[in-house]
């Protein structure tokens, strides 16, 4: 029985979180993007994906990754709460949760970190939050 050809997990895994975060009625109702590149022009609040680490999680038959995923959460309200709503829905329905990723059967997803950040290049009032989170994954044959 040969091994499968190992594929980069960090595309499927950005494109299934981003598929997950749009279907959902209760995020959609509070950011009205939810992008891997937004636009300066793009209202806030809004959740940017994109940014992840892959390395290998392989065991003696088959080929993993262990993909960190960083989703950006972005919001002009005075304060955290409003950005704070937002990761705390995104922790909801990613932390220990399903994946369907192309390519790839999902194992697990873990809490990594999440903390809270003001720009602070004029104007200043640009409130972000970074929250990361651990996929595990193996290639499917």
């Amino acid at each position: 029985m040969s091994m499968p050809v190992s594929a980069s997990a960090a595309g499927p895994v950005n494109d299934a979180v981003l598929a997950l975060l749009r279907a959902d009625v209760e995020l959609m109702s509070l950011v009205p993007v939810v992008a891997d590149w937004v636009e300066e022009k793009d209202t806030f609040p809004y959740i940017e994906t994109g940014d992840a680490v892959e390395t290998p999680d392989n065991s003696h038959d088959s080929h993993g990754s262990n993909t960190v995923i960083t989703l950006h959460v972005w919001s002009q309200y005075r304060g955290f709460h409003q950005a704070r709503t937002i990761a705390n829905r995104l922790r909801a329905l990613l932390e220990h949760r399903p994946l369907s990723i192309a390519g790839h059967r999902h194992v697990a997803t873990y809490f990594v970190s999440q903390q809270t950040l003001t720009d602070p290049e004029p104007p200043g009032d640009i409130r972000h939050i970074p929250v990361s989170f651990r996929v595990l994954t193996q290639v499917q044959p």
